[in-house]
């Protein structure tokens, strides 16, 4: 089997395992949050044992500008709990320093680093899953977005549904996810915020969820 076999293949099982309740696919702005003891995630190293780079191919034409990919649609389970009041049985550990996101969202993105570590490139994580009270501090520190700051108001932020990832990139991790993070759903969706991903596979062929 193929590099992209194996990653679709894997990519199916994501989502079938969490089927009846649609992947939690969504789109986002921006994200730190909860802290649970990092679990070890490298488990799919021997999938990526062939480097990501063998299935290089052009950056996809359908691939939005960061700002046009419209709204955030969130999970229908997740929106009874409200933005940045996720539950902890609905996140889960992306391995890294205790960061969390939605499960579907965290599964592809321990996917996604170990293809990134298979290349060579490193991908470091400054925020992930942002309750609610952490929106308000970031608020307070960063502005706005609507007063030309950094952070969304208190309870919109795509952080606030676990499916948003602030990460550290250098230029080659820059050039890596803009290459390859379509493949595994995450999109880079903010403008002025190159270092903000969101988990939204159907963003990424072409639909805005």
């Amino acid at each position: 089997m193929d590099g992209i076999a194996v990653i679709q293949s894997r990519m199916a099982t994501i989502e079938n395992r969490f089927g009846g309740r649609q992947p939690r696919i969504a789109e986002g702005t921006a994200g730190a949050g909860s802290r649970l003891p990092p679990q070890a995630t490298d488990g799919f190293s021997s999938i990526y044992s062939t480097s990501v780079r063998s299935l290089a191919s052009p950056t996809p034409a359908h691939r939005l500008a960061p700002g046009a990919y419209g709204r955030l649609q969130p999970p229908a389970e997740l929106v009874a709990f409200g933005n940045g009041r996720i539950p902890v049985t609905e996140l889960t550990s992306i391995g890294v320093d205790g960061h969390q996101l939605h499960a579907p969202a965290a599964e592809a993105f321990t996917l996604l680093r170990s293809a990134a570590s298979a290349d060579g490139v490193s991908l470091g994580v400054i925020s992930s899953y942002r309750d609610f009270a952490t929106q308000q501090r970031l608020a307070s520190e960063k502005g706005l977005y609507s007063q030309g700051g950094l952070a969304a108001a208190p309870g919109t932020s795509n952080h606030g549904w676990g499916l948003s990832l602030d990460l550290d990139l250098d230029a080659s991790g820059q050039a890596w996810m803009r290459d390859n993070a379509w493949r595994f759903g995450f999109v880079e969706d903010v403008p002025r915020e190159p270092w903000h991903w969101t988990y939204r596979p159907a963003a990424e062929s072409g639909g805005r969820r």
